[in-house]
């Protein structure tokens, strides 16, 4: 209701646009946070389809970096002090500063670590589609109760050869089922190629 009083009222987008959406740190551990690291550079290639991330914001939403995750995933750090040193490694400049330059990727931990203690997706074009905007935000608290409830993450990516059905399924997984979210599958899934039902059609 919030988005079409919006629209209503004269509010518009563009393409240059992001949606960024918070999520409490507070709950997180740095296993956690490992784990969120991990899902969104498995599902990076996917989800970036997915989301249709206009060509324009790929810089402000970069997908998590290869040699970040690898060191993440040697060293197994197990506080938050050591995840932040990883997560600024490579940097110049004041880790305080807000505009910092770590903070440009799918999932930026900066705001984590010298923010406001969110963790922010920042992978969402700007709309005022309701529905498209709810189902960033059930998305996006879906990743984060998974990272949270897992005991391990993978970084082991999903099959390319159907993207659709690799979503759904993934979905699915996360908690996307039943009627109430069938709206949020559609919308997650209406940019991907290959079938939503079978992963492999076998000729007759």
């Amino acid at each position: 209701e919030v988005i079409r009083a919006l629209r209503k009222a004269g509010a518009f987008t563009n393409s240059s646009c992001g949606i960024h959406i918070h999520l409490d740190g507070q709950p997180h551990t740095p296993r956690s946070i490992r784990n969120f690291v991990n899902i969104i550079y498995a599902r990076n290639d996917l989800f970036y389809k997915a989301l249709g991330i206009e060509a324009s914001r790929a810089r402000y939403c970069k997908r998590m970096d290869e040699h970040l995750v690898a060191t993440m995933n040697r060293k197994k750090p197990t506080t938050f002090a050591k995840i932040e040193s990883i997560w600024y490694e490579g940097y110049r400049g004041n880790r305080d500063a807000h505009y910092h330059d770590s903070r440009y990727h799918f999932l930026n931990l900066h705001s984590f670590f010298h923010g406001h203690k969110t963790v922010e997706l920042r992978g969402f074009n700007s709309t005022l589609h309701a529905g498209e905007v709810r189902s960033y935000i059930v998305l996006a608290l879906a990743l984060n109760t998974q990272a949270l409830s897992q005991s391990s993450a993978s970084t082991k990516k999903p099959q390319a050869e159907n993207e659709k059905f690799a979503m759904r399924t993934y979905l699915n997984r996360i908690g996307f089922i039943g009627d109430e979210f069938k709206a949020c599958r559609e919308h997650l899934t209406k940019r991907l190629s290959g079938s939503a039902a079978w992963r492999r059609r076998v000729a007759a």
